[in-house]
C-alpha cells in the first residue's frame, strides 16, 4: 500500500565467520638505569635482559618459524609458496634467511626425535613403508641423488628416517634397539623386511593383503582370458575383509584369543574356514599343474605362467598373510603406514626433496614430530 514500516524494538542477529591474518611487529622496550656511584668496575648504563628469541640476533619471532615449519612439513608446501603467502599478509622474508634459520633450528628438535624413537622401541606392533626421496648433496661412494624415506608406525609414535639406500640395513638398524622379545611388523613383500625377520628373531612379518589383491587385478587386466579367474580371487579377498570386520566388531582387546566370547568364536571360525578354502584352492591348483607338467610333454598345462606366478607368491607368503588370524589386533594391511607417508610424498613432489643432508635430517625429524603429534 506504500505505507512505511514502524520501528520494532527487537533485532535479528546472525554471525559470519571471517579470517583476517596480518603480520605485525612486536615492539620490545627495555628499561634502562644509570649508575649512581663512582665505581669504575660497573657500567654507566644497564638495560633489562633482551626478550627471549629462538634464534639470537634474528628479528623473527617463534610464531614466524612455527608458520614456516607447519607449512613445509605438515602441509607439504614448498618454501617459495609459503613466502608468497606470508608476503600477502604483510611480511616479506628472503629465501636465504629461511634456509639459514632452519639450519640453526634443526639441533633443537634432535632430543625430541630421539625420544620418539626410544618410545617406539618399547612397543611391539608396527607398520612399515618406504618411498624415494631426492637429496641434492653428494655422498662419497654414492651415485646419484636418490635417497629413501622410511616410516615406522606404532601405537603411540611415528618415526621417519632418510637414508641413502633402500637396503635391509636400514630396518635392521632401526629395530636393533627393540626391547620386546616378540614383535609384529606389518609390511609389503619387499625383501628388506624378509631379511629383517631372518636376522632379528624377535620379529614376525605380517604381509599386506592389498598387495596380493593387486596381483590378481593386474593379472585380470593384462590377460583378458583370465579376467574372470583373477576377479574371482579378488572377490574372495573381499570376503576375507568382510569376515574379519565382522569378527573385530566383537573383539575385546583385554582378552586373549581363547578367552573371547562365543559369538566372536563363531565369526572367527568363519574367517578361518574362508582362509582354509583359499589355501586349499591355491595348493590344489599348483599341485595339479606340477603333476601335469611332469607327466608328458604333450599334456596341456593347467595354469598359465601369470597364474602360476601369483599363486606361487600367495603360497610362499601365506604364513605372513595369516598372522592377523591369530592376532586380531593386527590389521590385514599396512594402509596406515601408506596414509602416513602420503603427505611427505606430496611434499617431495612439491619441493623436490632436500637440498642438503642437514635439510634431509630436519625433514625426517619434523615429519616424525608432526605425525606423532597428530597421532
Amino acid at each position: 500500500c506504500g505505507k512505511d514500516y514502524l520501528p520494532f524494538p527487537d533485532e535479528e542477529e546472525s554471525g559470519i565467520i571471517e579470517i583476517e591474518v596480518r603480520a605485525y611487529k612486536r615492539q620490545v622496550k627495555r628499561k634502562q638505569s644509570k649508575k649512581n656511584c663512582s665505581c669504575a668496575s660497573t657500567p654507566g648504563i644497564i638495560s633489562a635482559p633482551v626478550a627471549d628469541k629462538i634464534i639470537l640476533r634474528s628479528s623473527y619471532g617463534i610464531s614466524v618459524w612455527e608458520q614456516i615449519l607447519l607449512g613445509k612439513f605438515l602441509y607439504a608446501q614448498p618454501i617459495n609458496r609459503i613466502l608468497q603467502d606470508l608476503s600477502s599478509h604483510g611480511l616479506t622474508i628472503s629465501q636465504g634467511t629461511i634456509t639459514g634459520g632452519l639450519e640453526k633450528l634443526s639441533p633443537f628438535f634432535e632430543p625430541i626425535y630421539q625420544a620418539i624413537y626410544e618410545q617406539q622401541m618399547t612397543e611391539n606392533a608396527f607398520q612399515n613403508d618406504e618411498s624415494r626421496w631426492e637429496v641434492y648433496e653428494s655422498v662419497e661412494g654414492k651415485e646419484g641423488h636418490r635417497w629413501y624415506l622410511w616410516v615406522t608406525q606404532s601405537q603411540t609414535a611415528i618415526y621417519f628416517c632418510l637414508d641413502p639406500t633402500r637396503s635391509a640395513d636400514v630396518v635392521l638398524r632401526h629395530y636393533s634397539a627393540l626391547e620386546s622379545d616378540f614383535a609384529i611388523v606389518v609390511c609389503d613383500r619387499y625383501s628388506a623386511y624378509k631379511k629383517l625377520a631372518r636376522l632379528n628373531l624377535a620379529i614376525i612379518l605380517a604381509f599386506c593383503w592389498p598387495h596380493v589383491r593387486r596381483d590378481f587385478i593386474e593379472l585380470a587386466r593384462s590377460h583378458i582370458h583370465l579376467k574372470d579367474w583373477g576377479l574371482d580371487w579378488v572377490e574372495e579377498i573381499g570376503t576375507l575383509y568382510h569376515l574379519n570386520k565382522e569378527r573385530l566388531e566383537l573383539l575385546e582387546l583385554n582378552l586373549i584369543l581363547a578367552e573371547q566370547s562365543s559369538d566372536f568364536q563363531v565369526r572367527h571360525k568363519a574367517l578361518e574356514g574362508q582362509l582354509a578354502q583359499m589355501k586349499s584352492r591355491c595348493d590344489d591348483l599348483l599341485q595339479a599343474d606340477t603333476i601335469a607338467k611332469n607327466q608328458r610333454e604333450n599334456t596341456p598345462e593347467i595354469l598359465d605362467t601369470a597364474q602360476r606366478k601369483v599363486l606361487t607368491s600367495l603360497q610362499n607368503h601365506w604364513s605372513g598373510l595369516t598372522v592377523f588370524l591369530s592376532y586380531p589386533e593386527i590389521p590385514m594391511d599396512n594402509n596406515i603406514a601408506e596414509r602416513i607417508i602420503r603427505s611427505p610424498v606430496v611434499g617431495s613432489k612439491n619441493y623436490y626433496g632436500s637440498g642438503s643432508i642437514w635439510s634431509a635430517t630436519l625433514t625426517a625429524m619434523m615429519f616424525s614430530i608432526f605425525q606423532t603429534m597428530s597421532l
